[in-house]
């Protein structure tokens, strides 16, 4: 099956680029869960352009940069790393402020002594990386990786971008109604988010005896079927308020 059939419907590339900019755009409105928005823009990275994972890391109020959305399991634990090691391509296009694209991990010559040997062991081998940044502030970059050796076409850098912009845009123009405390605690309820998310996973997964990949797909299906927040969902999951095998099952794909 296709990446781009997998959502559900089979689309052209260009029809499910522009499904993804409307229904990021669509969160443009008081009330949205930053951890969603970037969910769909690292899903629908890997659903497009060829890519293999993607994953965004966000700043939080202080700076600092927190793992927030991974296409997969993968993704997480290296970007995870990353932060741990202080070094990698997500790291250097959030402090730069720069691009880095087409970039092949076995010839970064020591750039990135401890997190180039993990990714290789992981199956990737070249790294794109982009900046959310909107009039000089970068709040967070995506962060791409290929399985394959050889550039990725400038359309489909292009397309990343784009896809970046408007999440960028969509968390920005949130905060801009927001006063200065208000910010904070919005970005700081977003970073925290995801602690109850991998909570809630752990229980998800110990009780439907499924991995982490497709406990987060349960959650994450059963908040939109029911109009629940994502992060409401987890917290009631990782607090015992609700029981991880009641979540809807994930419908068969055919």
């Amino acid at each position: 099956m296709s990446p781009i059939s997998r959502i559900g419907v089979a689309m052209t590339r260009e029809a499910l680029l522009l499904h993804t900019l409307v229904e990021l755009a669509d969160n443009l409105v008081d009330d949205f869960d930053v951890i969603d928005v970037l969910t769909v823009l690292s899903d629908r990275c890997v659903d497009t352009l060829d890519v293999a994972a993607a994953g965004v890391m966000l700043a939080s109020p202080a700076g600092d940069l927190q793992v927030v959305a991974s296409s997969n399991e993968a993704m997480r634990v290296l970007e995870l790393f990353q932060l741990q090691a202080d070094e990698g391509p997500c790291v250097d296009c959030f402090n730069d402020g720069g691009a880095i694209v087409n970039l092949e991990l076995s010839t970064t010559d020591g750039r990135w002594p401890r997190f180039t040997p993990l990714a290789l062991a992981g199956g990737f081998h070249s790294v794109h990386c982009l900046p959310m940044r909107l009039r000089g502030r970068t709040i967070g970059a995506l962060n791409m990786f290929r399985s394959d050796r050889g550039a990725l076409e400038d359309a489909d850098v292009q397309a990343a971008q784009g896809l970046a912009d408007v999440a960028t845009i969509a968390i920005l123009q949130h905060q801009a109604a927001l006063n200065a405390q208000a910010l904070n605690d919005q970005l700081n309820f977003a970073l925290t988010s995801r602690v109850l998310i991998e909570q809630a996973k752990g229980k998800i997964s110990e009780a439907c005896h499924v991995d982490m990949v497709v406990a987060f797909q349960r959650l994450r299906n059963h908040a939109r079927n029911h109009n629940l927040g994502l992060t409401e969902l987890a917290r009631g999951v990782a607090e015992g308020a609700v029981n991880p095998i009641a979540l809807d099952p994930l419908k068969t794909r055919r």
